[in-house]
């Protein structure tokens, strides 16, 4: 513990971010990191405390998890920033984390959630803490390629390259295996690269890291499907191993009246198709569903849904209004909530601020769900007929669920539609083709939720195909994991931890 009143003595300040007037003007990241100086003063107020619930990464009760699931060592590298010894900050990262880049730009932090100083006041900003680390280490040559100094003889083959295919392809790399990872998209990345926007993510941080994998001896196959422009026999025979880590990726419908209409999309294939054209021609190519001076409704009201209204704002949309089926959560935590559980309540994220400036208004509607698509004469969408909810308890289950208010509809003008609702499991052309068993949530089925072996031999899975739709730090966590059991499986031991 480098300070030991730290906690006492600085408040904690966070990097400061672009006003939302003029960052909606480009698809650049829009924080800044704080001066080295300050910086060490936000690491120094870590307490150090006898039970870093920061890093636990375990459940308390009724599934929830509090901490971070890598069990990131955020005592030791806060403590080491504050000291200024980043070199050794960095190898404490990345010894429990592949890939900090990434996490400390798009993880929702959990570990500050846990942060004993939370408890009574501010967290330590851990997130940002690690974001510094890690960029201290490309910009100061201390990201080399990790090549093997031996290789075995086995071969393994990722389906997949977010990021617990990455993860797990790193893995089983550096322990000497032969790894090559098959993504369908021309870029890898998966969900890094086309399913979060460049605000939040630029892709030459996927880049950078992909290029210094490559350095190290993983093979990267683009534009290739697996299960479609290879089969999965073909796959097997090739492999001594095989990780499927393609995602969840069947999104979840609106099946109102209307719904055939035009202009009605999922939110990846906006987001993804807004990216794609972004890095191909700046959005010249004219190849994205173009949000621009149209009135935009968002089913949705997770962090899909707040992209969606971000990129659709710098689309230059007329307006732009995201519908919420739940009711609003509490501005701070309930009784029943308590620390170091994951804090149930609302949060206002960029892109409903930027909403916010642009409009004058938070662009969430709560407590509504669509009971209709309207279409003009050309059968295009011209609006949305809504309808609102109430949360009504269950008797015999005590469970709440959402009822429908009579005589509340209302009609909202809406020339683009985006579902972001979720997903419902993995694709399934690629789990037919290699014949694994699916569970009642069409995720991939193992013997235990921490066993990676499916029901064919050496076929293992990992990341959301595995676990359902989750946070990137969880997919990490699951690569990892994933790579371990495939070494034991190839080797009869593991070395990796």
């Amino acid at each position: 513990m480098g300070k030991s009143t730290g906690f006492l003595e600085y408040e904690r300040e966070e990097n400061e971010g672009q006003n939302p007037l003029t960052r909606i003007k480009t698809y650049r990241e829009f924080h800044t990191p704080l001066p080295k100086e300050e910086r060490q003063k936000q690491a120094a107020r870590c307490m150090d405390c006898g039970v870093p619930f920061c890093q636990y990464g375990k459940p308390l009760h009724d599934g929830m998890v509090s901490g971070c699931p890598l069990n990131n060592l955020c005592p030791e590298w806060n403590d080491l920033v504050y000291k200024d010894n980043m070199p050794q900050a960095v190898n404490r990262l990345l010894l429990t984390n592949s890939f900090p880049e990434f996490t400390s730009r798009v993880c929702p932090a959990l570990c500050e959630k846990a942060c004993t100083c939370g408890l009574n006041g501010d967290p330590v900003t851990v997130k940002e803490n690690e974001y510094e680390i890690i960029e201290y280490a490309f910009a100061n040559g201390l990201m080399n390629p990790k090549v093997p100094s031996v290789r075995t003889e086995k071969k393994v083959a990722v389906i997949g390259s977010g990021p617990a295919g990455l993860a797990a392809a790193q893995r089983l790399n550096r322990r000497g295996h032969t790894v090559t990872v098959y993504e369908r998209e021309d870029r890898v990345g998966g969900l890094l690269m086309y399913g979060i926007p460049n605000m939040k993510l630029e892709k030459s941080v996927i880049e950078r890291r992909v290029k210094l994998m490559e350095e190290e001896g993983i093979k990267f196959i683009t534009n290739t499907n697996v299960g479609k422009d290879i089969s999965a026999d073909e796959i097997k025979s090739k492999y001594d191993a095989i990780v499927l880590a393609c995602g969840s990726g069947t999104p979840r419908d609106i099946t109102a009246p209307g719904r055939d209409a035009d202009g009605i999309y999922f939110a990846v294939d906006f987001l993804k198709d807004t990216t794609k054209s972004l890095i191909n021609s700046n959005l010249s190519d004219g190849y994205y569903i173009s949000a621009k001076y149209k009135h935009v409704v968002i089913i949705g009201g997770g962090d899909t849904g707040n992209d969606c209204v971000g990129t659709a704002i710098r689309h230059g949309c007329k307006s732009v209004v995201q519908l919420e089926m739940m009711p609003k959560l509490p501005d701070t935590r309930a009784e029943n909530n308590p620390w170091p559980e994951w804090p149930k309540v609302c949060k206002t994220d960029y892109g409903q601020e930027e909403a916010i400036a642009v409009f004058g208004l938070d662009p969430r509607v709560y407590q509504t769900t669509v009971k209709q698509f309207l279409k003009d004469d050309s059968g295009h969408v011209r609006a949305i007929e809504t309808i609102m909810l109430t949360p009504v308890k269950d008797i015999n289950t005590g469970r709440t669920k959402m009822e429908i208010v009579p005589g509340s509809e209302k009609i909202i003008p809406a020339d683009l539609v985006l579902i972001a609702a979720g997903f419902l499991g993995t694709e399934s052309y690629i789990t037919d083709a290699f014949g694994v068993k699916l569970n009642a949530r069409t995720n991939v089925e193992t013997a235990a939720p921490d066993s990676y072996q499916t029901n064919v031999d050496k076929v293992f899975t990992a990341g959301d195909m595995h676990r359902g739709q989750s946070l990137v730090v969880w997919a990490i966590r699951e690569g990892r994991d994933a790579a371990r059991a495939v070494d034991e499986y190839l080797m009869g031991y593991s070395t990796l931890r």
